[in-house]
């Protein structure tokens, strides 16, 4: 049960952020502005949650730098993509509140706070066939960020889950185009723009931030110029209801208890639960494993419980955004995006068959891997499939083109090779005729251009990290140059999608549909809005930014 009120108080504010990734941080920003007091905690000893460690795009409908590309939207068109991608699973209240919601949102942040946007043309929708779809895409991502700007705060900064080397920093629009260093003049000259960017930066001192890293950094500098006060290494304990309404929380502060009343609300904006195993194991699919998630590690559900303890309804809990990962030894696990896309390489299941469109939204991959699972085939895990073209061409996981596999990846299993696929096959324990048969077949659809069994390369998103200069089809090359690599892949994500049911305004639900009065939660806390699908490149991060900006407005009266 929830702690009940409690006489000795800490710290009395108005609104108390719990978390501090995007949604927790646009929040208390529009709060503070609004003429409230606000106080964040976090839990770790680090700032920036998954937020930080992510690749930064946002999702956001009707955005006036997609406007000012020349890319035409409307809310009309957002909400028909909504309905036709996550239909009933989240209610449609909430879906109209982000796309009314989420241009002003990045309107706000821009005029507000130090952190900046730019579109990024051609990252489609991931369904953009569909009713409203956007071949064009409407996602943007955060720019460059000083981090010198930060001072002393710049250490206690998220790392991202990939270290970049010797300062290098791109912009995600710049990576597609650098994984096609080894094929296209654009790859190449985008290669040596960053290359000439990295060593300008290092003369002048600067330390620049890219993707999560910088849209946090120039929020949490937002924060600083505001004197908002920032708690690391404070975690929630429970949340404290008076007379059915919550007006705080018992925390833990340098091992000490604290109890902190909020006068408004309690906003929980602490993550999910993909490190919390036997969250997992209750309420996901199996296999699963927290050692396959790129999430930040504090997210292992304690605000979801404390909400459950309170009264609060859950939702979408088997739920999580998806995709397929690989697991090399000594560094976090590989979350595969753009290599599924390039040209010759297929993904098998324990029978070495082919069972998806590889090239698909990740989400829809892993969903298929769990769809397809069974005892006597399992496709959890499954396996990248891929050959020496491959390798000559193309980026994989933190392996550059052309770069001899490391030993230690061989020797752990991470990679095997074989001069033959009927090798690779036993090496891999799958059956040879099986796999031999599947590569055939694959490689005749990849020389006639057309995938007659899952359609790669047809959509507009399949085709954004394809190879423009392979012809017919961008995504589809033969597999037959010797030696051959065989990788498992696991059911990986990017952090759980389920948590407390809430209505439009964040404000969190009963399972009778009351509401808990002093109580809102957004991001990965909350039952996502997206329901049990990924619209586009980044809908986690937009849904929490955006419904943090709503809670702040609804907390001080202000309608959005």
């Amino acid at each position: 049960m929830a702690a009940d009120m409690a006489n000795d108080v800490d710290c009395i504010t108005d609104v108390l952020v719990v978390g501090s990734g995007g949604g927790g941080m646009v929040a208390a920003l529009v709060a503070s502005d609004l003429g409230l007091k606000t106080l964040m905690i976090e839990k770790t000893a680090c700032y920036g949650g998954s937020t930080a460690r992510s690749g930064g795009g946002i999702w956001v409908p009707c955005n006036r730098l997609m406007k000012q590309a020349g890319v035409a939207d409307t809310p009309e068109e957002a909400r028909a993509y909504l309905q036709a991608t996550v239909g009933d699973r989240s209610p449609r209240a909430s879906q109209e509140a982000y796309v009314r919601n989420a241009a002003p949102m990045i309107d706000w942040v821009r005029k507000h706070t130090p952190a900046q946007f730019s579109y990024m043309p051609g990252y489609a929708d991931y369904y953009p066939e569909l009713p409203g779809g956007k071949a064009q895409g409407r996602a943007i991502e955060a720019e460059l960020f000083d981090g010198r700007q930060l001072g002393e705060d710049l250490a206690s900064l998220r790392p991202p889950y990939i270290e970049m080397p010797g300062g290098l920093a791109f912009r995600a629009r710049e990576f597609q185009k650098i994984g096609m260093v080894m094929r296209t003049w654009e790859g190449k000259a985008t290669a040596m723009r960053v290359g000439a960017r990295v060593a300008m930066n290092r003369l002048a001192g600067k330390k620049l931030l890219m993707m999560g890293q910088s849209l946090i950094g120039g929020m949490r500098l937002g924060m600083k110029q505001r004197n908002i006060p920032l708690w690391l290494n404070t975690p929630l304990k429970e949340l404290i209801v008076d007379d059915g309404r919550v007006v705080g929380v018992i925390a833990e502060r340098d091992g000490q208890t604290v109890t902190l009343r909020a006068r408004r609300a309690v906003i929980l904006a602490a993550g999910g639960f993909e490190h919390n195993a036997e969250m997992r194991r209750q309420y996901q699919r199996q296999p699963i494993s927290t050692a396959w998630t790129v999430g930040s590690e504090g997210n292992t559900g304690d605000a979801i419980q404390a909400g459950i303890r309170a009264g609060a309804a859950i939702d979408l809990m088997d739920e999580a955004w998806w995709g397929p990962t690989s697991l090399p030894p000594g560094r976090a696990p590989a979350f595969h995006v753009g290599e599924r896309s390039h040209p010759g390489i297929i993904m098998v299941n324990q029978r070495g068959e082919r069972f998806t469109n590889e090239a698909a939204s990740y989400v829809q991959v892993v969903q298929e891997m769990y769809r397809h699972h069974t005892d006597d085939n399992a496709h959890v895990p499954c396996h990248f499939i891929f050959d020496q073209r491959f390798r000559d061409n193309y980026l994989f996981a933190d392996l550059p083109p052309r770069q001899p596999v490391p030993g230690h990846y061989l020797k752990h299993g991470y990679i095997h090779r074989a001069d033959s696929l009927a090798e690779l096959a036993t090496r891999l324990g799958l059956p040879a005729a099986g796999l031999q048969a599947t590569v055939e077949r694959y490689n005749a659809f990849a020389r006639d251009g057309k995938d007659a069994d899952f359609h790669r390369g047809e959509s507009a998103y399949d085709r954004y990290y394809g190879d423009p200069t392979v012809k017919p089809n961008p995504t589809m090359a033969p597999i037959e140059k010797p030696p051959f690599y065989g990788v498992e892949v696991v059911a990986g994500d990017l952090g759980t999608k389920g948590g407390l049911m809430v209505d439009e305004y964040a404000r969190v639900k009963r399972a009778d549909g009351s509401l808990i009065d002093g109580l809102y939660c957004v991001g990965n806390s909350a039952a996502s809005v997206m329901g049990a699908t990924y619209p586009g490149p980044g809908c986690t991060i937009g849904c929490t930014m955006t419904f943090g900006y709503i809670a702040a407005h609804h907390i001080a009266g202000r309608t959005t």
